[in-house]
């Protein structure tokens, strides 16, 4: 089977990128795919410098390894003045072609506000420019704040089918790109 890493570009202890990649993960495991989180909250990464080596930083090499080893990737970002945040655009500019092309990628955004395709569409270029591979199915959880009920769960019927066939999406390509 394959093997999917998430990465939530958000900071916030309550964040709810995590939430939406939560979702994600969940049902790309009930399709049979290996899946891990990669929780930058947890990682001590340095601002990308354009260098290669980064020794006192050893999750740098934590990330890229993960990374690489994956088949395909989720990247959930909050939408921060119209674009995805630095947190995740860092993490994406400490790793290269290497780690990054003929990865299948899901795309996921949260706002605070009303939906819109702005940090989908730049994480698109960012991923195609390394030579990744990005899934025509994405999601915009507009309103995060009233999106999830107490336990993380997501509250709309309909936006909780679009993360089924997200998921299928992710997992279908993946497979088909490793084959």
């Amino acid at each position: 089977m394959v093997k999917i890493v998430g990465i939530t570009g958000s900071l916030r202890s309550d964040s709810y990128s995590a939430l939406a990649l939560q979702q994600a993960v969940n049902r790309v495991k009930a399709l049979g795919a290996e899946v891990e989180i990669l929780d930058l909250r947890d990682m001590t990464l340095p601002f990308c410098d354009g260098g290669s080596e980064y020794p006192d930083y050893p999750d740098v090499d934590v990330l890229r390894d993960k990374v690489k080893a994956a088949d395909g990737l989720i990247l959930a970002t909050p939408e921060y003045h119209g674009s995805v945040s630095g947190v995740l655009k860092n993490a994406l500019d400490l790793m290269s072609f290497e780690h990054l092309s003929n990865k299948v990628t899901g795309l996921i955004s949260v706002l605070g506000g009303q939906s819109n395709s702005n940090a989908l569409n730049d994480l698109r270029i960012i991923v195609r420019w390394v030579h990744g591979n990005v899934i025509p199915e994405q999601i915009a959880v507009g309103q995060a704040w009233q999106a999830f009920d107490k336990e993380g769960k997501l509250k709309d019927e309909k936006l909780s089918q679009r993360f089924d066939g997200f998921a299928q999406s992710l997992v279908d390509y993946t497979i088909k790109l490793k084959n």
